[in-house]
């Protein structure tokens, strides 16, 4: 169980997409990076309480088991790998050539993600349910959907009692336990 203290914050996590591309914009790279956001949960021992998979960007809210630092490059490293791997495995070398960048000595790698997420911890209730909400209405902002419910690549239903037998991520949501009624 994990409950949210001055000792024990919650982080908030944004990660932005290089040159904010609709990477996840296809069912199957935003299950392979719901599937791997599930692997870096359990590699790393990480909780996920609450997310959404936007196109460009993603929004975690996770338990602080480890660092910011260490979170986020077990979350984004491993999301990258799997984008990239699976990118090159089906020969999608227009999309690869739009995440490649220049280092030292003209070799070249894949960035997926900008190099600076925005990340902070949450020490209270109230704030943790107010990024909640910010999180499952995300889509329904981006006019994407009337409803977070219906935004597939959400933790919105699972927080609402609704989740579906075919979620494509379970979070941690139920291991919270609240002092107050949420």
């Amino acid at each position: 169980m994990f409950q949210i203290s001055r000792t024990t914050p919650a982080y908030y996590l944004t990660s932005v997409t290089n040159s904010r591309l609709p990477i996840f914009q296809t069912e199957k790279l935003a299950q392979i990076t719901c599937d791997a956001l599930d692997e870096a949960r359990r590699s790393a021992g990480l909780m996920i309480f609450a997310y959404v998979l936007m196109f460009d960007h993603i929004h975690l809210i996770t338990d602080s088991s480890r660092s910011i630092a260490d979170t986020l490059r077990f979350t984004n490293g491993i999301i990258a790998r799997r984008i990239i791997n699976c990118l090159k495995e089906n020969n999608y070398d227009e999309s690869l050539l739009k995440l490649r960048i220049q280092m030292r000595d003209r070799q070249h790698k894949h960035a997926v993600f900008q190099h600076h997420p925005n990340a902070f911890e949450i020490y209270g209730e109230d704030t943790m349910m107010q990024k909640v909400n910010y999180v499952h209405l995300n889509p329904v902002r981006a006019g994407l959907v009337e409803h977070p419910n219906d935004f597939r690549f959400s933790s919105a239903r699972q927080w609402n009692g609704k989740a579906e037998e075919n979620e494509p991520l379970l979070t941690d949501d139920r291991q919270i336990r609240w002092r107050t009624a949420a």
